[in-house]
């Protein structure tokens, strides 16, 4: 019994933890949710993507990734949120260009391209 305890007590903290963790993911976002805007997504994209990774998706740059066959989009949203405001290897970092807001915007629209 001794030993079912100390795991039940493990077990809420570790319950309490996901919240608090979960919470400070949704508090890093804006205080209202919204869902994704593919179609302001596609306007970011063109504007911001497009001379690399191509209009329809498809890779204009050798090592960028076709998104027309889904190449990198199978990471969660929060992921790729991460990559895009980091940037990596040739791809500039978009932290403080675009919102946080605006690239999941865009992660949306590329989500509907393959």
């Amino acid at each position: 019994m001794r030993n079912s305890g100390k795991f039940e007590k493990a077990l809420r903290f570790f319950s309490v933890l996901a919240t608090l963790a979960a919470a400070l993911v949704a508090a890093s976002f804006s205080a209202e949710v919204h869902a994704a805007d593919s179609i302001k997504g596609r306007q970011l994209y063109n504007a911001n993507c497009a001379i690399c990774h191509g209009p329809s998706g498809r890779s204009a740059m050798p090592g960028a990734p076709n998104f027309d066959r889904g190449e990198g989009m199978l990471k969660p949203d929060l992921i790729l949120l991460s990559a895009i405001r980091t940037g990596r290897n040739a791809m500039p970092a978009y932290q403080g260009i675009l919102t946080d807001r605006d690239i999941m915007d865009v992660i949306a629209f590329v989500r509907t391209l393959h």
